[in-house]
């Protein structure tokens, strides 16, 4: 049985490299140790032995090396290019069989919700998980059948677009939907998701 990939895609924890938008409003230090901590704490929820954990790395050359991140876990580098095309390489790069491709920035994502979006590629092509400011918390490809090479193309990424972009790019495939979850790129998100999981 070809068994499930579970992509995490990083960036190194440095001030003013990761999450800046929130950073121009809580201040770089402050958001990148919020952005460590959050992507700590879900590498260690999302362990699972249904699934492999691969981290995919940024900067490529120290991400590789990175202390921050378990040394347990392989990494592999993201390469250059939008996200789209970055995440587009993880999926094709992966070991034979269904693959699922997370960011970090999701603090209320469990292995219940992974497992779901597993489950749903058993009878759909594609998988997404929505975020509620219209983008995607996770994309999934069963890989049964070749990696459409139209996919993420034209997808207008940070606005509330790019689910429905994405799904445009791949015309052909059916596509299945799991739970909609908050991603933090701003301080409004961060404490709106406060609210909600108190």
């Amino acid at each position: 049985m070809r068994r499930a990939t579970l992509v995490i895609m990083l960036k190194e924890p440095l001030p003013g490299r990761v999450k800046t938008r929130l950073g121009h409003e809580m201040g770089m230090v402050q958001a990148a140790g919020w952005f460590r901590r959050t992507a700590l704490s879900l590498i260690r929820r999302l362990r699972d032995p249904r699934w492999t954990i691969v981290l995919a790395v940024s900067p490529d050359r120290s991400g590789q090396i990175s202390r921050v991140w378990p040394a347990d876990l392989e990494r592999t580098p993201q390469g250059r290019g939008d996200l789209g095309v970055r995440m587009a390489r993880m999926i094709r790069a992966m070991p034979p069989g269904p693959v699922c491709v997370i960011g970090a920035d999701v603090p209320e994502m469990s292995r219940q919700h992974i497992a779901r979006a597993f489950k749903a590629l058993g009878s759909s092509d594609a998988v997404f998980g929505p975020a509620t400011d219209g983008g995607y918390w996770l994309v999934g490809m069963k890989r049964t059948r070749t990696v459409p090479p139209g996919l993420f193309k034209n997808v207008r990424w940070s606005t509330e677009f790019a689910l429905d972009d994405t799904m445009a790019s791949i015309p052909d495939r059916s596509i299945g939907l799991v739970a909609t979850l908050t991603d933090v790129d701003t301080l409004s998100d961060l404490n709106r998701l406060a609210g909600k999981l108190a």
